[in-house]
């Protein structure tokens, strides 16, 4: 039974409540999400500068043993260095520098003869454009001073939050959003079951629910397999033994133009999980933030419904 995809006749109305309530969630918790974030990157930048005997050593050899620092590094520099602007510069393997970023060591199938040249080409590159702003006491013959040494992890700090900081508050959105969702279950007597214990999404009792569990799908024509992660999955109290759960995407978005960008990525979810359970499937939105009328109609027109997060209390008429 559709909620809210049939109604644009209230759109409008629950658009501008949902951007005033990111709004205010944005300008009282988002700064609280950023400077805690700051605080532990920077006490990482710190150690990443003792590894590298504050600046003064920066060679393959460090690189080897601390491939973690390297985000640090391209951020030391002055000006700071993007990923792609560091493989031009430097003019080594993609595959290694963006491998190294994400999973913080080397490419498991590149020789270590290989690796070796690669980052002493980026070695020579960080020590030549060191930012001699931030690390004062390069060319002294005093060592750094903890004030000193403080103040460059701090501004390098800031350089990697601004790097990473529509996601850093996303996913501080998101938490509110699941906290939210477990705090209505609960007072309705729902009982949260973790995805470590094994229980598939179609083997859940009724009056469960669960977050951030991996559902399996096919792919078009059925001969491969795909994990699908899903944000919230409910089985309802009412539910039968043949009834499937019903599922939850949490979105939150500061700007109408990110979401039409994304919006295919619920489509394709949608369209993978019919594809293997069949039509009864309910792949649901929870939206807090700027979604416009045009996403919504892409959504409606998919046969995807949503809550607004101001009023939570529609999930009542999924039948949860």
């Amino acid at each position: 039974m559709a909620v809210n995809l049939h109604k644009p006749e209230r759109w409008k109305e629950d658009i501008a409540k949902s951007v005033d309530m990111y709004n205010k969630w944005f300008m009282k918790f988002a700064p609280r999400a950023f400077r805690s974030n700051r605080i532990q990157i920077t006490k990482d930048v710190e150690g990443s500068l003792i590894s590298t005997a504050y600046m003064t050593r920066i060679d393959s050899a460090i690189l080897r043993q601390h491939p973690e620092i390297l985000p640090t590094l391209r951020m030391s520099t002055c000006p700071p260095l993007a990923v792609d602007r560091l493989i031009g510069l430097a003019n080594v393997s993609s595959n290694l520098v963006k491998y190294v970023e994400k999973e913080k060591k080397f490419p498991p199938r590149m020789n270590s003869r290989e690796i070796n040249n690669e980052i002493s080409k980026i070695a020579r590159i960080i020590k030549k454009m060191a930012d001699p702003d931030i690390f004062v006491w390069l060319g002294r013959d005093d060592p750094p001073a903890k004030t000193d040494i403080h103040r460059a992890a701090t501004i390098i700090a800031d350089r990697l939050c601004g790097a990473i900081a529509n996601p850093i508050i996303r996913n501080a959105q998101e938490k509110r959003q699941l906290e939210t969702i477990r705090t209505w279950l609960e007072k309705r007597g729902y009982k949260q079951i973790s995805p470590g214990q094994g229980i598939r999404f179609d083997a859940m009792h009724p009056g469960t629910f669960s977050f951030r569990m991996n559902i399996p799908a096919n792919l078009k024509g059925g001969d491969r397999k795909v994990i699908i992660p899903v944000d919230a999955v409910i089985m309802p109290k009412s539910a039968k033994k043949i009834d499937l759960p019903i599922l939850f995407e949490a979105k939150s978005a500061g700007d109408f133009t990110n979401t039409n960008k994304r919006r295919k990525e619920e489509t394709v979810k949608m369209m993978q999980l019919r594809s293997t359970y069949g039509d009864k499937v309910q792949f649901n939105l929870l939206l807090c933030g700027y979604f416009d009328s045009g996403y919504l109609g892409y959504e409606a027109a998919e046969g995807i419904d949503w809550v607004w997060e101001h009023r939570i209390d529609d999930l009542a008429h999924f039948g949860i």
